[in-house]
């Protein structure tokens, strides 16, 4: 199924109260639907977006609904609300279209403001057709809609030499600790019989870097059809529990945004590539409890991922990055140099997937490790602690660093199917520092963001 999403910025004014002056309103808006959008029909949109008052401040964080019926109904009614100044807010107005002023009428919103049900303002916005309607008919888009727990279902079809992974990440906002749950089947490329393992770590801010492991255990065949269960753990769409050594959990995990593809899509259902990456959830909340033999973490709204792999085996070398940049953007990075041969010699393909205001840059995985026609592939540098990625299109361009403290990493060591060793250095506390940047005549800063502790990161090597 595919639904509907477009951004929209109306300006006007506001008139609040006894006040008596009119302050200049502007309010940037976001709209997304779970269907495609038919005017002759009634639509139900989600809206998110920001909100400017003169005078008075603005709100971030505006969220409400928009109903769109030009011709069932004739008419489109914003209903908003949105907190400023420390004050509960609620906006209502609808568009009335009527077929004799029909650019009027599609273009100018009245509407009055109200707080705990009584009027306090009335305004009114405006939609400027000169500078507005082209950027507003090129961005709607029509992604698809689809349920992330389709994405949780084991892929290993029996073969053998392929490895299958489940992991999670996650920062407890309460203090800070990061964790990280492993669950892996692996399939020996000695055709025997498949095994299931995993671990579990947290990484306080304070103190040192907990872990232990599960398994190995046998994988049952043929094998669960909703993700990973065995030795005595589970991860499956919506809950996260088990135990293992001086660690027990029990979490349940709600699924945020759209699914947030790393690597290409077809990558995921024709096992080509010598591995696949996936977010089922570009952005999750976890809720629940987590024991590591010290402290009991009472998790609420914990902001982290869930991914999926499946493949060969670990790449020579690689590294990865997830970073919740709040306010519904996420950053996405793996690069990584193959360990087939006549592959290992070569600079890490980067696969880098930016979700900023509700779109997600590049467009297509393939553009940042293949570039345009060959010209302008992203690129990363990974050395020891550090290590960094850059890369632009013909817009935008991205600058991350990545830094692991040496007291909040976890070394470990992983085993291919064909039994070689490979060792991962992985943080859940990493610091970060995202770049992006536009050109307008020249470069200039879109957004920065800079994180300290709450970003995931990982580099492994053999």
């Amino acid at each position: 199924m595919r639904g509907t999403s477009f951004t929209e910025t109306l300006y006007g004014t506001l008139r609040l109260g006894a006040d008596g002056r009119d302050r200049r309103v502007r309010l940037d808006l976001r709209a997304e639907a779970d269907e495609v959008l038919r005017p002759h029909r009634t639509t139900t949109a989600r809206l998110s977006g920001r909100l400017r008052i003169a005078g008075s401040g603005e709100s971030p964080d505006v969220s409400g609904e928009l109903e769109i019926s030009p011709i069932a109904r004739r008419r489109i009614r914003y209903r908003l609300s949105f907190r400023l100044g420390g004050r509960s807010l609620a906006l209502d107005g609808w568009k009335s279209v009527t077929w004799r002023h029909p650019v009027t009428s599609m273009t100018v919103l009245p509407f009055t403001l109200y707080e705990e049900g009584a009027g306090v303002g009335a305004g009114t916005l405006c939609f400027p057709l000169t500078t507005g309607l082209l950027p507003f008919l090129l961005g709607f888009r029509f992604p698809r809609r689809e349920d992330p727990a389709r994405y949780a279902a084991p892929r290993w079809d029996g073969s053998p030499g392929r490895t299958e992974v489940w992991y999670t990440t996650l920062t407890d906002p309460a203090t800070g600790t990061g964790v990280w749950l492993h669950h892996e089947l692996t399939a020996p490329a000695d055709g025997s019989a498949p095994v299931a393992h995993g671990w579990v770590a947290t990484f306080p801010r304070e103190g040192k870097v907990r872990h232990a492991r599960f398994g190995p255990a046998p994988w049952p065949v043929p094998g669960p059809a909703d993700g990973f269960r065995a030795a005595g753990v589970t991860s499956t769409p919506g809950q996260l529990n088990g135990a293992a050594g001086d660690f027990h959990w029990d979490l349940t995990e709600e699924a945020l945004d759209a699914p947030l593809f790393t690597f290409p899509r077809w990558s995921w259902w024709r096992p080509l590539l010598p591995a696949a990456h996936l977010l089922p959830a570009a952005r999750a909340a976890y809720h629940g409890a987590l024991h590591d033999g010290e402290r009991t973490l009472t998790l609420r709204a914990a902001p982290g991922a869930s991914a999926r792999i499946h493949g060969h085996g670990n790449a020579r070398r690689w590294a990865w990055l997830h970073a919740d940049l709040g306010a519904g953007d996420v950053l996405e990075i793996v690069a990584a140099t193959a360990n087939r041969p006549g592959l290992r010699r070569l600079p890490p393909l980067v696969f880098l997937r930016l979700r900023h205001r509700g779109r997600t840059w590049p467009r297509r995985p393939e553009r940042s490790a293949a570039g345009l026609l060959g010209v302008g592939r992203f690129s990363a540098r990974i050395d020891g602690p550090e290590w960094t990625a850059t890369g632009r299109t013909a817009l935008r361009r991205i600058r991350v660093e990545v830094s692991r403290p040496a007291d909040r990493t976890l070394a470990l060591e992983y085993r291919d199917p064909d039994g070689s060793r490979a060792v991962c250095r992985n943080s859940e506390g990493a610091d970060a520092r995202i770049l992006l940047e536009r050109w307008w005549g020249r470069w200039r800063t879109e957004a920065a963001w800079t994180l300290h502790g709450t970003a995931h990161t990982e580099v492994g090597d053999r």
